[in-house]
């Protein structure tokens, strides 16, 4: 009964996304701000963005990151729940390999789609055969600007054994990101973001980045 409803999901989901009905391209761009000048860049997307008013949102979520292994490339998913709302769902997220396309192109695309779950999604990844590769605690602000969304966030390192609470910083820097989603050959968004972008120069530099060349450089 289980694997009829799966298969009946994944062909529901498949079709949906044949249709263009959902929003299952993301668009992004990233960059980083060190902690000393961040007071700075969100005084600056208060500015420049739609909740003038009401300030940004805040956000402290926990995030497990899975795989699951094929013989191509592995499958990756992401597994997000708030800390600060409990009482909210819990998202599973989907992200595809990045698509950076020719240079000319303004921001990586990529495949994404998100979903909320129940508490027991990780009991049913790792039914599934998926494997938890790593975690850690992320807390930021949110800001919008139409359809694009701005994060600015500190990423914390989750010791073993400790509460959540017990985190250590990753870096001294915040993680600055700028994307989109939205159904497939939009490309123009990305314009929009770029231009964006420049306006949040020479705070913090937004860019596509390549995960494999600064794999091949480590």
């Amino acid at each position: 009964m289980r694997l009829h409803k799966k298969s009946t999901a994944m062909d529901s989901l498949t079709s949906a996304i044949k249709s263009n009905i959902i929003p299952n391209q993301e668009y992004l761009l990233q960059g980083s701000v060190f902690d000393s000048a961040v007071e700075v860049l969100l005084h600056r997307l208060r500015g420049l963005c739609d909740n003038v008013d009401s300030g940004p949102e805040t956000f402290h979520d926990h995030e497990m990151c899975f795989s699951m292994r094929s013989s191509v490339q592995p499958m990756l998913l992401r597994v997000r729940r708030a800390l600060d709302y409990q009482e909210m769902p819990w998202q599973l997220r989907y992200i595809g390999q990045n698509e950076l396309g020719d240079k000319s192109r303004p921001t990586i695309v990529r495949n994404s789609i998100d979903i909320g779950t129940s508490s027991t999604i990780v009991e049913f990844l790792t039914e599934l055969g998926c494997r938890m590769d790593f975690e850690y605690i992320v807390r930021g602000y949110m800001f919008r600007k139409g359809r694009m969304k701005i994060t600015v966030s500190k990423i914390f390192k989750m010791g073993q054994g400790k509460p959540l609470e017990s985190v250590e910083p990753m870096s001294q820097s915040y993680l600055v990101e700028l994307s989109v989603l939205a159904p497939s050959g939009q490309d123009a968004i990305a314009e929009d973001m770029r231009s964006f972008a420049e306006q949040l120069r020479p705070l913090v530099q937004l860019e596509k980045l390549d995960y494999k060349r600064l794999q091949h450089v480590a």
